[in-house]
């Protein structure tokens, strides 16, 4: 039939509309509003098109079961035919659709037995609570248990354990009363006697009873006369009513209820609050928020009476205990949360082990999480040899979890509290080991989430040696658990450190070591200066006779480390100072360092021969091929010779016996990176620091006091060595003295409570008469220091300013030392970030030397002034590094100077022997150009404006010339600066000042305005909404369960999942392109690989652009760019080579990097294999799951996950 075409609806045409009815042929007549200009729709109630056929079961039968050779095998015909009878014949079973779960029982039997005789009498029926509630719908501890297999990880469907300090009373707990709170009448039923005296009061005299209708607690408590103290005066603002509940308790009200008088004393009242519930609570009401839940604990005097207290400890130690260790066994034995701050090597061990001993003791079970698994499985050795009950539980292992005290990383206990696991139940302690992992950026999240998550009745054992703000640390955790922590830490360390410098590098030098921080703490600049002075008056011969070089202040050459190298350990083994620990921030650095001590050995016979039977035991586990690894082979070799090499490109079995050799000190020498000092606990006897800068992932920079600390804490074994030794090694030159001041003592951080004490001791300030503008004037000149810093940054980070700063221009320098005064620039640093000037500076003679004190550059001359400085007696000299702070002015000015001459003749004269030779000419030159320049302008020099002179026009900087004028117009005004006794006062306002500020700083980051974290917070939840994985009201959809499985780059790989990447791709395809999610380092080589895996490369980066994308786009700081860029495919063909069976020895052909890396790339990557097959299950993918348990079975092999040495 042919289509006719309607013609276009008119004016005159009625609204109607036929609607086909099923396939019968009848026909509706509908009325609506048409579309303006539309032809009429075909309506229908069905598709439109032939009904969807299904298959012919006769065909799909005969194709199933008659065709395929599978089900039609050419022997054993009968077997097969039962088979088929089997499926064909099915019984139906109605039944089983209906089938449900019991419901649980609401009641049980109680037995009602004689009092006297114990006989049985009767039964009767008892209600029971709380019988509907599971793991799927409570948080509650009394929900009834899950199934067993889930008992020990929990599952991503269940709740968690309601975490602890966030109880709060639902209303009917408020409403219901205790037995305790009957009803009170306050005219018959009061006590007459209060408990333990014998004459009480007379309630006969009814004349104090007041009129009013609402009875006021207070008043009647004032008729009790002396017996109860009146309630204190700081409560002024709170309403009356609430005073009444927050009554102090005293005994004479003993089980006294009090009503909240809100109804006539007749009248029975709904919300009454009994007085000895509220003594079981901590007293929190009357505290409000000042309540202090850190406790630090008073460790200065011995704990005498501890054996009284703890008659039977659960754990007896072959020696006596320090004092802070009884401290915290007796608040662990009353269940006390405690925090012990000691010092490395201090016996921090001790109290986890008591713990563990406690629970086994009390039938409970502890657990203890530490950062790193090879700390995990070395304790798992430790504790197994002292308690023999202790299992393992970490990403790739799971050994006896049903032990009593269980061993993992923090990572494996959120999942368990997030999945609400079982053991949670019958848990007494946490023990937190390393807890300043909470300040790693990555990583620190996870040691948050744990602690917010513990419930009510597990205790927390804090461990650490680096947090320098133990009580406020304790403080913010006993907020949020709602319980006091207390605080334990030790005075000194056991064994004291030595921190010397070196700077040897040949057996003539090889003793040029220099003390620079004593056991007590104390600096000794004179070392300092004396390692200064050995390693000028090398370089000065070497400069004399060769001219100088710019030396880089950082790099030295392969053959410089290795005469460095070589002659601190000969010197070192001399002095039998081994085993040392070597720290270097290199992996590439380490390898180099270790090699090219060839000549180098150590041990001796017997020593080599342990060594030999160690490592051929330890390589049994490795297949024949492996242990002729290249890494194997030439560890093999160093540790005959007593050096080991220990990073994350070592293999971990090489790791491991390499620690184990050290521990049994067989290992002399060990080079190693920061990740040693974090997780292996062994101490050395001296430590060595190769350098102490670091890079950090995005630039250089020197270690924090806390890193230097952590690792220098390796020095000095307990009962072996009087000292530890601490070593810097200075192969380039000697490091500042301020960058090693700021590093080695480690500046507490001041608390809010010790600024405001420091505030109200500082003497009053004088404003009267002449100097009633001094505060504005301190306001006025810090504006104008921090405009005139602000303009010099511009400058400097112009082109014109850094061709003004050239060699030859005189600029005025003020600092601590100088004030005001000529300088002629002789050398620019190369340093883009922390560019220095090495200047020639005119100064008083006698004033040469820089001063030593950091602080004195902080503070600014009170007045200001252009006067330039003219030397009152003869004009001396000094060259110095000048930082950009320092310069306040370019002048206009420059001066022909021969830099070489002067930097060389001034360095030479700094040496002893030559101290009293005159100036060379090009100095004298200098210095008298300078002091003409100074005495021809005495009340300033004409100086370069930034705007008119070096031309840069941005807005802030012409601002900032105009507010310079301006405030300086200003200074001229003000009276104070005329007043005798102005510079004391001016001292006293920039003390008070400075104190207020950092006081309202930290202020200002403890408020609410300063949650830098909540915008970007919003942002990733409209990311989450935008994705769809979260909807509108931030309830949690399919795929943000799905996200919920996966630990790292959750938006990606669940993306990934949904768009069916991983679906056309073999296992090993598939495991190869997840590498990209773990593999984070830059390779040289590129990867040969399939077309598929190129396909599904470029799926992954055009899914992440697109993230990135969006995440720009919801206002997050990361650029897509950057977002794509954190994905590395340089391990892709090393898997995929793997996972289809190639040798190690050939994979690690394949690639620059290092075996011991590629390793801990595949051990994670089988993590994330099991993660997406858990996901893919959830989605219901099953052949995704499969796939991704093929691709898991295929990567778990050989040498990859050989099992460890110490759990064996």
């Amino acid at each position: 039939m042919d289509k006719t075409d309607l013609p276009p609806v008119g004016p005159d045409d009625l609204p109607l509309s036929l609607l086909e009815m099923g396939c019968s042929g009848r026909l509706e007549l509908i009325t609506h509003p048409l579309p303006q200009n539309r032809p009429l729709p075909p309506h229908s109630t069905l598709p439109h098109g032939l009904p969807p056929t299904c298959l012919d079961l006769k065909t799909e039968v005969e194709k199933r079961f008659l065709r395929d050779p599978a089900w039609l095998p050419v022997h054993g015909v009968d077997d097969a035919f039962h088979k088929f009878l089997k499926i064909s014949k099915r019984n139906k079973e109605v039944d089983s659709l209906l089938h449900c779960s019991l419901s649980p029982l609401h009641s049980g039997l109680s037995v009602i037995r004689d009092p006297t005789t114990g006989m049985l009498l009767d039964f009767t029926e008892v209600l029971l609570e709380d019988t509907g509630l599971s793991a799927k719908n409570s948080l509650s501890l009394q929900r009834q248990p899950g199934p067993p297999s889930e008992s020990l990880r929990g599952s991503n469907t269940n709740y968690p354990f309601l975490p602890g300090g966030m109880e709060e009373l639902t209303l009917e707990q408020i409403k219901k009363k205790s037995e305790l709170e009957e009803d009170i009448d306050f005219e018959e039923d009061l006590l007459m006697v209060p408990p333990g005296l014998k004459a009480g009061m007379d309630f006969s005299d009814k004349e104090a009873k007041t009129t009013k209708s609402e009875l006021n607690l207070l008043s009647l408590l004032s008729t009790f006369g002396d017996g109860i103290d009146a309630l204190p005066e700081e409560k002024e603002g709170v309403s009356q009513k609430e005073e009444t509940v927050k009554l102090p308790r005293t005994n004479s009200l003993e089980d006294l209820g009090i009503k909240d008088s809100g109804n006539s004393p007749s009248q029975p009242s709904a919300n009454t609050v009994s007085l000895t519930e509220q003594k079981k609570k901590p007293q929190q009401e009357d505290k409000g928020d000042n309540k202090k839940w850190a406790v630090p604990v008073d460790i200065s005097s011995p704990c005498d009476d501890f054996y009284k207290r703890i008659p039977d400890p659960a754990f007896k130690y072959p020696f006596e205990l320090d004092v802070f260790q009884k401290q915290a066994i007796l608040r662990l034995e009353a269940h006390d949360s405690v925090f012990v701050a000691a010092h490395t090597s201090a016996g921090k061990t001790v109290v986890a082990e008591y713990a563990i001993a406690l629970s086994q003791k009390h039938m409970t079970r502890t657990i203890y999480t530490s950062p790193i698994k090879a700390l995990s499985n070395q304790k798992f050795r430790d504790f197994k040899a002292t308690f023999g009950d202790v299992g393992l539980l970490t990403g790739d292992v799971q050994l006896s979890p049903e032990a009593s005290c269980l061993i993992m990383t923090t990572e494996i206990l959120r999942s368990m509290l997030y999945n609400g696991s079982e053991v949670i139940r019958d848990l007494e302690w946490v023990i937190f080991d390393e807890v300043h992992y909470i300040n790693d950026a990555e990583r620190g999240v996870v040691w948050e989430e744990v602690l917010i998550m513990l419930p009510e009745h597990v205790s927390i054992i804090l461990l650490s040696a680096t947090v320098p703000n133990a009580v406020e640390f304790s403080e913010w955790i006993g907020r949020i658990k709602k319980r006091p922590i207390y605080v334990i830490s030790t005075i000194k360390r056991p064994v004291p450190l030595e921190h010397y410098l070196y700077t040897g590098n040949s057996t003539k030098t090889q003793k040029e070591l220099f003390l620079l921080l004593d056991p007590s703490g104390n600096f000794l600049t004179k070392g300092y200066y004396a390692a200064v002075e050995a390693k000028k008056e090398r370089t000065s011969k070497h400069a004399q006779s060769f001219g100088t070089k710019n030396v880089s202040q950082h790099n030295t050459t392969a053959s410089q480390d290795r005469a460095v190298w070589q002659t601190l350990l000969s010197y070192l083994s001399q002095r039998q100072q081994t085993p040392v620990v070597a720290f270097t921030f290199s992996r590439t650095r380490c390898d180099e360092n270790a090699r090219s001590l060839t000549s180098l050995d150590l041990t001796n016979s017997i020593e080599k021969s342990e060594i030999y039977s160690f490592l051929q035991k330890s390589l049994t586990r490795l297949r024949g091929g492996d242990r002729q690894l290249p890494q194997i082979l030439l560890m093999r070799d160093l540790l005959k010779r007593g050096i080991g090499v220990h990073h994350s490109g070592i293999l971990p079995i090489l790791k491991e016996i390499i620690e184990m050799l050290f521990s049994r000190g067989l290992v002399k020498v060990l080079f190693a990176t920061e990740t040693f000092a974090m997780g292996v606990n062994m101490p050395a006897r001296t430590v060595v620091f190769d350098s102490i800068r670091k890079h950090d992932g995005t630039g250089f920079r020197n270690l924090l006091p806390g890193e230097y600390i952590q690792m220098a804490g390796r020095a000095g074994r307990r009962g072996l060595d009087a000292t530890g030794t601490v070593i810097i090694l200075c192969k380039a030159g000697v490091h500042d003295m301020g960058d090693l001041h700021a590093m080695m003592l480690i500046l507490r951080k001041k608390r809010i409570s010790e600024l405001r004490n420091t505030l109200s001791s500082l003497p009053p300030l004088d404003t009267e008469g002449q100097l009633s503008d001094l505060v504005s004037y301190y306001h006025t000149i810090t504006e104008l220091c921090i405009t005139t810093e602000t303009l010099q940054r511009a400058v400097l980070e112009s082109m014109n300013g850094l061709k003004a700063l050239s060699v030859g221009r005189v600029v005025i320098v003020n600092n601590g030392q100088h004030h005001n005064a000529l300088a002629v620039i002789l050398q620019v640093s190369n340093d883009a970030v922390n560019r220095t000037f090495t200047a020639l500076i005119i100064c008083e003679k006698g004033n040469e030397e820089a001063a030593s004190d950091d602080l004195s550059n902080k503070a600014f001359h009170p007045i200001y002034s252009t006067t330039l400085f003219i030397p009152e007696g003869p004009c001396s000299h000094t060259v110095q590094k000048l930082k950009l702070q320092d310069i306040s002015a370019i002048t206009t000015k420059t001066l022909k100077v021969i830099p070489e001459r002067i930097i060389d003749n001034y360095n030479k004269r700094q040496q002893p022997r030559f101290r009293l030779d005159p100036p060379g000419q090009a100095i004298s030159t200098a210095t008298q150009e300078l002091l003409r320049l100074a005495e021809a302008n005495p009340n300033g020099i004409t100086t370069l404006d930034p705007v008119n002179d070096l031309h840069l026009k941005g807005v802030d900087v012409v601002e900032g010339v105009m507010r310079h004028r301006v405030l300086q117009d200003c200074l001229k005004d003000f009276h104070c600066i005329h007043s005798p006794t102005f510079t004391e006062q001016f001292a006293r306002v920039q003390e008070r000042m400075s104190v207020q500020e950092e006081l309202d700083k930290l202020l200002f980051l403890v408020s609410d305005q300063s949650l830098t974290l909540l915008p970007e917070y919003h942002q990733r939840i409209k990311v989450l909404e935008a994705l769809q994985y979260v909807d509108s009201t931030g309830a949690v959809q399919l795929k943000g369960r799905v996200a919920c499985q996966i630990s790292s780059h959750e938006l990606l790989l669940t993306e990934l999942l949904f768009e069916n990447t991983l679906s056309p791709l073999a296992p090993e395809e598939s495991a190869a392109l997840l590498s990209c999610l773990i593999f984070t380092q830059n390779t040289q080589i590129d990867p040969h690989i399939t077309n598929t895996l190129q396909e599904g490369i470029n799926q992954v980066l055009s899914v992440a652009q697109r993230i990135g994308e969006l995440q720009m786009d919801c206002g997050i700081a990361q650029t897509a760019e950057d977002f794509v860029a954190q994905f590395k495919f340089g391990l892709t063909e090393v898997v995929y080579c793997w996972a289809r069976g190639m040798p190690f020895a050939e994979i690690a052909q394949l690639t620059d990097v290092q075996e011991g890396t590629i390793v801990r790339c595949i051990q994670r990557l089988d993590e994330v294999l099991k993660e997406v097959r858990q996901a893919a299950r959830i989605v219901g993918d099953s052949v995704l799951g499969s796939k991704m348990e093929r691709a898991s079975l295929a990567v778990r092999r050989d040498i990859v996950f050989t099992a460890s040495l110490y759990t064996h």
